[in-house]
């Protein structure tokens, strides 16, 4: 992972062999967003990363049930691990030509407060960086 104007890339190029380079869509990390990652149990961690990586190998072409919009936010999606299956969920929003990861935070039926703080904490984080990238793309 890089670091990009306060962000973390967490995209990697992927190559199957030397005949074949499939484009990625570019994901990046708020950096606390990577901390509240970090802090979830090994599994569910690993469920995210999967998660994420078929962000980026799909971008806006990723499908219900592995994403979907979060009503009344303003535009912010969620990543639905395990197909909707885990309680956890990345928190995203394109900004320029990237998705950023803005929190991860509980599945609503779970903790119904839980998931309204990480939408809230989300939108924040996001809203911040999209004033701040508005100079350069992020």
């Amino acid at each position: 992972m890089e670091f990009r104007d306060g962000l973390i890339d967490a995209t990697t190029p992927k190559s199957y062999n030397n005949n074949v380079i499939i484009t990625v869509f570019r994901v990046l990390y708020h950096p606390e967003a990577e901390a509240e990652l970090d802090r979830l149990p090994a599994p569910e961690r690993v469920a995210v990363l999967h998660a994420v990586d078929k962000l980026a190998a799909l971008g806006p072409g990723l499908r219900y049930p592995h994403q979907s919009e979060v009503r009344g936010s303003g535009g912010l999606r969620e990543l639905r691990p395990r197909a909707g299956r885990s309680p956890w969920r990345a928190f995203y929003r394109q900004v320029g030509r990237a998705f950023v990861i803005g929190a991860v935070g509980p599945e609503a039926q779970v903790d119904n407060r839980g998931f309204r703080r990480a939408v809230g904490v989300a939108n924040e984080r996001l809203s911040d960086i999209k004033r701040e990238g508005a100079q350069g793309e992020v």
